[in-house]
């Protein structure tokens, strides 16, 4: 309006939005005054205690239940002029965020699904049915085999993700590539891990539920499995299948 920048709108799913100081909202400018920003998605810093500013805790959560996530609304919410990000002129500065968030999630269904087969190993170690340990049947040490030759395809991803972050030649399919591939093995070792595991599989107790129900959710935030798969896509074929 002149004086403020005037943020009107809703985003929902956004972690720790209702147990902060502050916000990091990104809008699409709407002022034609600006003609470079101007239909642009920019970065503001918000206050969360700023009239006009609600956020709703989401409940009954399965995954992440560590994190609070909010659905927030913002009603004609004013901010000082100053407190747009400089650097953030575009949706293509602003995607840059992405790449970093879904390398994140690589490393964390890195992480998830480590646990998942170290627990499935332990178990497998200690149990013992028929007077011998799980470890020592053929089929759990293929299962076993398996997931570690996943697990170390996603370590490789990772670790080239963070080689290409370094060196600050990092590209948005790479980044989701990554996501993808790594998602989709966790989801696949937690699987197998909660299978070695039997009925003891569903116990807290035991891990491997929980980590299976947080790779669920690293599955489908910072974009779903879909739309990382059609930027990849777009990217090896030079043609865009997005609407």
């Amino acid at each position: 309006d002149g004086e403020n920048w005037v943020l009107s709108g809703q985003k929902r799913w956004i972690g720790n939005g209702a147990g902060c100081h502050l916000s990091v909202v990104w809008a699409r400018v709407e002022d034609e005054s600006q003609p470079e920003l101007h239909g642009q998605v920019s970065g503001f810093l918000v206050d969360q205690s700023l009239p006009g500013y609600e956020a709703e805790v989401i409940r009954g959560k399965v995954a992440l239940r560590a994190i609070h996530q909010a659905h927030i609304t913002l009603t004609e919410v004013r901010i000082p002029l100053a407190q747009r990000l400089p650097g953030a002129r575009s949706f293509k500065d602003t995607s840059k965020v992405l790449f970093a968030t879904r390398a994140g999630v690589a490393w964390g269904a890195l992480g998830h699904a480590l646990a998942c087969y170290e627990a499935a190993l332990e178990h497998a170690q200690q149990r013992v049915q028929f007077g011998r340990p799980l470890a020592k049947a053929q089929h759990v040490q293929v299962r076993l085999s398996d997931m570690l030759q996943t697990l170390t395809s996603m370590q490789l991803h990772c670790v080239r993700l963070a080689e290409l972050e370094a060196a600050g030649t990092i590209r948005p399919e790479q980044a989701s590539l990554a996501k993808v591939h790594n998602t989709r093995a966790a989801r696949e070792i937690a699987s197998n891990a909660r299978d070695l595991l039997g009925g003891s599989g569903i116990l807290l107790e035991n891990r491997v539920v929980r980590h299976r129900s947080d790779i669920e959710a690293l599955h489908t935030y910072e974009g779903t499995d879909t739309m990382q798969s059609l930027i990849v896509g777009r990217a090896i074929t030079g043609a865009s299948a997005f609407a």
